[in-house]
């Protein structure tokens, strides 16, 4: 999947090319991000104590926020039309790649039809959503470490007033810390996705006899049985999602009291004003999202780890020297798996 594209002499330009593009703009967000947390100190410090300060003031911490939103909606635009066109060719390299594979070979795959046009579609389209943050976190882990590094010095609490860097370990601690738990809770996930895409092949499989053969549509049992399959592994798929939407939801209503319950001493106390406290907020809100965006897209992480196990099996497949030997092995699974998901049904 990924030789398919960056290590093909007819895709070089475009791999290497568009990574560069991408790189740029994400490094131009990482800036103007930036921009806006040195903006906020003295946009609340003059907004927050507006009594000592003129009419005129109030409005010229306002101005640079219009002109470097308009800057950042340019950069954002672009940077989404680039990453889309780049997603694309990913596609078309590696869906050209598994034609010439199966040309070759010309193998009897379940589903190699779905595989081929289906799920590389769906692995490049979350592929430009899970690159995106992850390089995105790299860059903002990069620009904002320092800064919140820096404002630490806010800190009274007893404890972390003698850590340096306290805000920065608390930041860290919370992300990684809710990575793992959520780790935990959707362990089952990509599992049961996998299993889904495999009962959904099975149905789909059957529905495509009958396009050459009508009297099959007069098999309501087989149907039955094959939809029995999808629905008892889709309840088990929604519970568990339902489980983890409980965790997700609970860790993003509180992670953001967490900058403001570390520095409410050092607001009290003066030691702060209130235009530090809003940059450190934004600063470890930015940083904790780097790892929470993990989170948050946890479903679209199942989805990539199973359509990437899949793939993976179908070249596997598609290179595997004893075709019939490899062959009859998923037949077994199969039929092993078919009851579990019934059982769990019923």
């Amino acid at each position: 999947m990924f030789k398919a594209f960056f290590r093909r002499k007819r895709w070089f330009h475009k791999a290497y090319g568009g990574s560069a593009a991408i790189l740029v703009l994400l490094v131009a967000q990482l800036e103007v991000a930036l921009w806006i947390n040195r903006l906020n100190k003295r946009f609340y410090d003059v907004w927050g104590d507006a009594a000592h300060h003129l009419s005129t003031d109030l409005y010229q911490a306002l101005l640079p926020f219009i002109w470097i939103s308009g800057l950042s909606v340019l950069i954002t635009t672009l940077a989404v039309y680039i990453t889309s066109k780049f997603v694309f060719w990913w596609r078309e390299a590696v869906t050209f790649h598994y034609l010439t594979l199966a040309r070759r070979k010309k193998p009897d795959i379940e589903g190699a039809s779905q595989r081929i046009q289906e799920d590389v579609a769906r692995f490049a389209k979350v592929m430009e959503t899970i690159a995106w943050t992850i390089v995105g976190s790299v860059f903002t882990l990069i620009g904002f470490v320092p800064i919140l590094w820096s404002l630490s010095s806010g800190v009274q609490i007893p404890i972390l007033s003698k850590i340096p860097g306290s805000l920065v370990w608390v930041c860290f601690a919370t992300s990684i810390g809710g990575f793992l738990i959520s780790w935990i809770v959707g362990s089952k996930l990509p599992g049961l996705e996998y299993d889904q895409q495999t009962v959904e092949a099975a149905f789909r499989k059957e529905l495509v006899y009958c396009e050459d053969e009508p009297d099959k549509y007069e098999n309501t049992k087989l149907f039955q049985e094959r939809f029995r399959d999808i629905g008892g592994n889709y309840n088990r798929l929604i519970r568990f999602n339902a489980l983890f939407d409980i965790w997700k939801n609970t860790y993003l209503m509180f992670i953001w009291m967490v900058p403001f319950a570390v520095l409410a001493s050092g607001l009290a106390v003066g030691l702060i004003t209130f235009g530090i406290m809003m940059q450190v907020n934004d600063a470890f809100t930015r940083l904790n999202n780097t790892i929470a965006q993990f989170i948050q897209n946890w479903q679209i992480i199942t989805e990539v780890r199973s359509i990437y196990r899949r793939l993976g099996e179908f070249e596997q497949q598609l290179t595997d020297p004893n075709p019939k030997q490899k062959e009859e092995t998923p037949e077994v699974e199969t039929e092993a798996k078919e009851p579990e998901v019934i059982n769990d049904k019923q």
